[in-house]
């Protein structure tokens, strides 16, 4: 009898077992062709992949069958996982590649920024995307992401949503630093600007 108990309750102890599990633990089970293991990572990061590449192609059929390939790909590479970053970076890493050759289909690239070196200037006050997000007006800020170019508001979604550091962005969307720096500086200057002739954020501003 206990030995058909232990057996009921096994599923579920690998269950919560697994979720206790680290990402990169994870990896190495799949790795090893773990299918409980897959679908613990997947339904930890499908939603976040996900936001992630509707917020690039802006269409959420696509984007859905995008993240299916997404993490396909990832059973199949597991085993080429590095370690060098973190796994949910390699992951939207993945996800960037084929968002952008989903893109590549549609229309022209967008030209590419100049790579300039430039350091972004310190400001310790909250910037109008943070006042945003403190106020959770996350509605609001998406309105305004889907009016900037790709490469501005990807750069917003993975500093502020993903809460990626420069380091982390510059990987994902495998360019150099400065250049994710620069485009930061002009991401934030253009969000300001939208958000600046909202009539609700106008408010919160005066006030």
């Amino acid at each position: 009898m206990r030995t058909g108990n232990a057996l009921v309750r096994s599923p579920l102890a690998k269950f919560r077992l697994l979720n206790a599990e680290s990402d990169e633990a994870l990896i190495k089970a799949i790795a090893a062709g773990d299918q409980p293991a897959m679908r613990t990572l997947y339904n930890r990061h499908n939603d976040r992949v996900f936001r992630f590449i509707v917020q690039l192609v802006t269409d959420a059929g696509r984007a859905e069958d995008l993240a299916s390939e997404v993490f396909l790909d990832v059973w199949c590479q597991a085993d080429r996982f590095e370690g060098r970053s973190q796994v949910l970076t390699w992951i939207l890493s993945i996800a960037r590649h084929k968002a952008l050759s989903l893109l590549a289909q549609r229309r022209r690239q967008v030209a590419e920024l100049d790579d300039i070196a430039m350091e972004l200037i310190e400001d310790t006050a909250d910037t109008p995307e943070q006042t945003v997000l403190n106020q959770d007006c996350g509605a609001q800020l998406r309105t305004c992401l889907a009016q900037m170019s790709r490469e501005h508001s990807e750069i917003i979604d993975l500093f502020y949503y993903h809460e990626k550091s420069i380091e982390e962005v510059a990987e994902i969307i495998h360019k150099p630093r400065n250049t994710v720096k620069t485009r930061m500086f002009y991401a934030r200057k253009r969000l300001a600007w939208l958000l600046s002739r909202r009539r609700d954020f106008s408010t919160h501003l005066v006030a």
